[in-house]
C-alpha cells in the first residue's frame, strides 16, 4: 500500500509524510514542488521528488554504513520511502565551508571564498518567522535541545560533512554548504538523537569543482534555468542513473 492510501499525518514545502505500515514508521512521499524564500517563490518542477528520493537513499544508506544514525530504512517507490518515526528537534543546522547565499550578504564575504574552517550555523525552524538564527545559548535556554543533544548535533554533522564532502569531491563537485535536520527516537525512557529529513541538491549547495556551475536549488532561487537537468548530473556523477525512470534520463545531455 503505497502513502497515498493512507493517512497524511504532515505536509511540508518539498514532502508529504504518511502513516507508516507499522508502528514507529512513516512514509516520506517526495513532492516536484520547489519553493524558495520561506515560500514566497513556487513552481513544480517535474521529476524533482524522484531524483531527490533516490539522492537522499544514497546519501542517508552510506551515512548509516558508516555509524551516522538517521531515519531512513528503505525506498518504497520513485517518490516513497519508509523512515523512522521521529520527534523533530526544531532546529536547522547548516554547516558551511565556502562563503555563500545568506552569510554572504549579512557578512559582506564574497560568495565563492573558501570558509577559514567549517562554520556550523543554528535556525529556529518556524516559517512565519522565517527560520531565525539562532545560538547555542538560545537552544538550550527554550529547553529545544539538551546541551548533551547539542554535542551530539554538532559531533554528527561534523562526520556528516566530512561525508559528503568525500563524496561530492570524487566525482568533481564541491560541496559549498548543506542544511540537515534532527529528530529524537525513543527506546524505552531513552532519547536518542538521529538524522532526518533529507540530503539532497534541495538542502546542499553543490558546485562543478572545474567550471564552479551551480547544480543545486540556487538555479532555481536565481532563475538560472535547467533545474531539473542539474539535480540529474548530481545523480549521474553519483552513479545511481541506472535504474532511473527513463522520463527522467531524457533530459540529459
Amino acid at each position: 500500500m503505497t502513502g497515498r492510501n493512507k493517512k497524511k499525518l504532515y505536509e511540508g514545502k518539498a514532502k508529504i509524510l504518511y502513516e507508516g505500515p507499522e508502528p514507529g514508521t512513516l512514509i516520506q512521499y517526495f513532492k516536484d514542488d520547489a519553493t524558495a524564500f520561506n515560500a514566497q517563490k513556487k513552481a513544480v518542477l517535474e521529476g524533482k521528488g524522484v531524483i531527490n528520493n533516490r539522492i537522499s537513499e544514497f546519501v542517508m544508506t552510506r551515512l548509516n554504513s558508516i555509524g551516522v544514525q538517521n531515519h531512513f530504512i528503505k525506498r518504497l517507490s520513485l517518490r516513497e520511502q519508509l523512515i523512522k518515526e521521529v520527534e523533530i528537534i526544531p532546529l536547522e543546522v547548516i554547516c558551511r565551508n565556502v562563503a555563500a547565499g545568506s552569510l554572504s550578504q549579512r557578512l559582506g564575504i564574497a560568495e565563492g571564498t573558501p570558509l577559514p574552517r567549517s562554520i556550523i550555523e543554528f535556525c529556529y525552524k518556524n516559517d512565519e518567522l522565517g527560520d531565525p538564527m539562532v545560538t547555542e545559548e538560545h537552544i538550550t535556554a527554550f529547553n529545544w535541545a539538551s546541551t548533551q543533544e547539542l554535542d551530539d548535533i554538532l559531533a554528527m554533522t561534523v562526520r556528516v560533512n566530512d561525508f559528503l564532502t568525500g563524496l561530492f569531491a570524487a566525482v568533481g563537485i564541491q560541496l559549498v554548504d548543506f542544511k540537515i535536520e534532527f529528530g529524537r527516537i525513543y527506546e524505552g525512557d531513552f532519547a536518542r538523537v538521529i538524522l532526518a529529513d533529507e540530503i539532497s541538491p534541495d538542502s546542499c549547495r553543490l558546485w562543478d569543482m572545474t567550471s564552479g556551475e551551480k547544480l543545486d536549488k540556487d538555479r532555481f532561487r536565481r532563475d538560472l534555468g535547467n533545474v531539473i537537468e542539474s539535480y540529474t548530473e548530481v545523480a549521474r556523477r553519483l552513479g545511481i542513473m541506472k535504474d532511473m525512470p527513463t522520463v527522467i534520463q531524457g533530459g540529459l545531455h
